[in-house]
């Protein structure tokens, strides 16, 4: 059988070789629904190439690495990233490349194409996951359509696909991808119509802008918006776009131009309808206007509610699009961090010591309050701008084609991030206590007024840029002690390595600026200072509102001070050494059920490769704020996760293992920082890994070896 079949072939063929969306277009291609010239490269080209490649095998490899339901986001991410990767580095088998682009090439000679995935089980009618699968548009050459065919074969394991993956019975060893591949129809308006609404089922809702459909389904352009009667067509309601515009005072707001008259909504209406009688089920149907004829480009059921009650319909939040994220980076930068900063700075000037009972109560409630506040906003705003660093990740991917699926990091390191600017500010004053030794016991007792006038000079400077730790005791006295344990630690480290030259740095950049073409290399460029301005921020914002847990905590440590146990707010909290604004999808402490890895004592342990280099040293396993200042340099760090505001640790460590895993956690970030080798996502690591045990840290494969 042909590896490419045609239109009427599709009709005739069985759904698993084609995919559920070609055989949805064929079926509204023989009931007389207009739809663009369309082939299917089917799932036998697939199978035939991951077998003929060796990509099966390691497409296994990769995702045997850890259970899916032990994988946080950014693992998922992670490992889609290597697989996309992988297809893009294999080495083609030629004869089944040739096949197919010769026999889409013969269909459509010439012509800018769109291709899409076409899963076994998508768009049908009990499952549809709308974007877990790749489209692209405007596809043009024989390079460009093979290699957009291996990025839709490569979204079988997107990160949302992987989410979804027991939804969509997705098993490496027997799931195929077919490819849909049609004519670029360059419509002059286009949208979508959800035959049935899906926040109200007495409703239709038909969304249109001008021009194509990329825009709209991306987020970045606001579509005028229709809400019908779904019995009648009858428009119940309508929002136009509103556009900004120079008014003669100052900006003014004005309704955009109508894509679509009376006569045409109504035609888009019946087209959803009749889509719906076909499928026998409420259809979420894509369009397009060619002059005057209105043309179909996709259907795919009506999705409602899925992923509800767990953290996946908030996962899939998490991806942005770029002017969405040049937004949110405005924001971050120019409004969210410095108010945060004002926030800090107003609550650590209140003295809470001076305040009544009663007082003391209701500060620690109002801080409660703007603790609250600021978390949502951190989940709401800053947890997606990491998303920065994604979009960048898979840009430099897919030009450069480099054989580490993780070199775009190296364009990232910035010494200005907050957590590398303390670290230099502590070793910088342990340099001054290393000439002036006498000034560590001055230090140690909190008597600072007699240390030496350098070193005083130095610990202002410090204290007034980054204050005290986020996690260390209220108590003075066991402030200092605490710092002077740590500036020990650094007095008797080597000299700091540093993980990449400056000038690697600007070479690395200028290749991957140099494989768009010239038009396109202002994007590049502004797509890579996006993604340092990501990266930056995905370590700094935990500082930021890291300060003000610290003010919450201040007021709650008082209050146990004063055996106030009755206030509003209820009972203390703990004091963990970790905080993150993610959330696993399921994880041993939810479950309850432990890993099948440690039912046996475990000697090396598979987890994501997270930094480069491989280290072995005493263990030292971090479950409380107290453990990090007993930290001596070349130990091996275990924790379940690095938080920014503990990461004044890692430039003493030999090498790092967190149960949290990914390469954009905060452990990962500051390890490739100071170049020490980091495995993550290593299942209850505190648990298995004991202090003082010998351990091995392989960041290169992802291997933790323990004695």
């Amino acid at each position: 059988m042909s590896l490419v079949l045609r239109l009427q072939e599709i009709s005739r063929s069985p759904r698993d070789l084609v995919g559920g969306k070609a055989a949805s277009l064929a079926k509204m291609a023989q009931a007389g629904v207009p739809i663009p010239p369309t082939v299917c490269v089917t799932t036998e080209a697939y199978t035939a190439y991951v077998d003929k490649t060796g990509l099966r095998d390691r497409i296994l490899i990769e995702l045997e690495r850890k259970p899916f339901q032990e994988m946080r986001w950014e693992e998922l991410w992670d490992a889609s990233l290597r697989l996309r990767n992988m297809f893009l580095t294999t080495p083609p088998a030629l004869d089944i490349r040739d096949e197919v682009v010769t026999g889409v090439n013969d269909v459509f000679p010439g012509a800018a194409l769109v291709v899409r995935s076409s899963a076994q089980g998508e768009d049908s009618a009990a499952l549809s996951f709308a974007g877990a699968h790749e489209s692209f548009l405007n596809i043009r050459g024989r390079d460009g359509l093979w290699d957009h065919v291996l990025l839709v074969w490569a979204s079988l394991f997107s990160d949302r696909a992987l989410l979804y993956q027991r939804e969509l019975g997705l098993d490496p060893r027997s799931s195929a991808m077919a490819v849909v591949v049609q004519e670029m129809i360059q419509g002059s308006r286009s949208g979508v119509i959800f035959s049935m609404s899906p926040l109200d089922p007495k409703r239709a809702v038909i969304e249109a802008a001008y021009g194509l459909n990329q825009g709209l389904v991306d987020g970045e352009v606001e579509p005028s918006r229709w809400i019908l009667e779904r019995n009648t067509g009858e428009i119940v309601s309508f929002q136009p776009p509103i556009e900004t515009g120079a008014g003669s005072d100052g900006v003014s707001l004005r309704n955009a131009g109508l894509p679509l008259n009376g006569t045409e909504t109504l035609e888009v209406f019946r087209l959803g309808r009749r889509t719906e009688m076909l499928f026998g089920s409420p259809q979420d149907v894509e369009w397009t206007y060619r002059d005057s004829v209105l043309i179909a480009l996709q259907s795919r059921p009506v999705t409602t509610g899925q992923g509800a009650g767990d953290d996946r319909a908030w996962y899939i939040t998490l991806r942005r699009s770029y002017a969405n994220l040049l937004t949110l980076r405005d924001e971050m930068e120019n409004e969210l961090l410095p108010k945060m900063e004002l926030e800090a700075a107003a609550l650590g000037a209140v003295n809470l010591k001076s305040l009544s009972d009663d007082g003391l109560c209701a500060e620690a409630e109002r801080r409660k309050g703007i603790l609250d506040y600021w978390e949502k906003e951190y989940v709401d705003k800053c947890i997606p701008f990491a998303h920065g660093v994604r979009l960048f990740a898979e840009v430099y991917n897919d030009h450069v084609r480099p054989a580490d699926p993780f070199e775009f990091v190296d364009l990232l390191h910035d010494p200005d991030m907050l957590s590398v600017k303390r670290n230099a500010s502590l070793r910088e004053l342990a340099q001054g206590i290393r000439e002036d030794p006498d000034s560590l016991r001055c230090l140690r007792e909190d008597h600072v007024e007699s240390c030496g006038e350098n070193v005083q000079k130095l610990l202002a400077r410090w204290r007034e840029a980054f204050g005290v730790f986020s996690w260390d005791s209220a108590n003075l006295l066991e402030q200092s002690r605490q710092l002077a344990d740590l500036l020990e630690a650094y007095i008797s480290m080597g000299p700091q390595s540093t993980f990449e030259s400056a000038q690697a740095k600007v070479e690395l950049a200028g290749k991957f600026v140099e494989t768009f073409p010239e038009s396109e290399r202002e994007y590049a460029a502004k797509l890579l200072d996006l993604a340092r301005s990501s990266y930056r921020l995905r370590d700094d914002d935990n500082i930021y509102i890291g300060k003000i847990r610290r003010r919450f905590l201040e007021a709650e440590e008082e209050r146990e001070c004063r055996s106030l146990t009755v206030c509003p707010i209820g009972p203390l909290p703990q004091k963990p050494v970790s905080t993150s604004g993610s959330q696993p999808f399921t994880s041993e402490e939810q479950t309850g059920s432990p890993s099948s890895l440690f039912r046996v004592q475990a000697r090396q342990i598979v987890g994501q490769p997270a930094g480069p280099g491989v280290a072995t040293g005493k263990a030292r396993v971090i479950r409380t704020s107290e453990d990090l200042f007993t930290f001596q340099p070349q130990e091996i760090l275990i924790c379940d996760a690095i938080d920014p505001n503990m990461t004044f640790v890692a430039p003493l460590a030999a090498g790092i293992v967190e149960r949290r895993g990914g390469m954009l956690i905060h452990g990962a970030i500051i390890a490739r920082e100071y170049g020490i080798p980091c495995v993550t996502g290593i299942p209850r690591a505190t648990e298995v890994i004991h202090t003082g045990e010998r351990v091995t840290v392989d960041g290169f494969l992802g291997l933790v070896i323990i004695g």
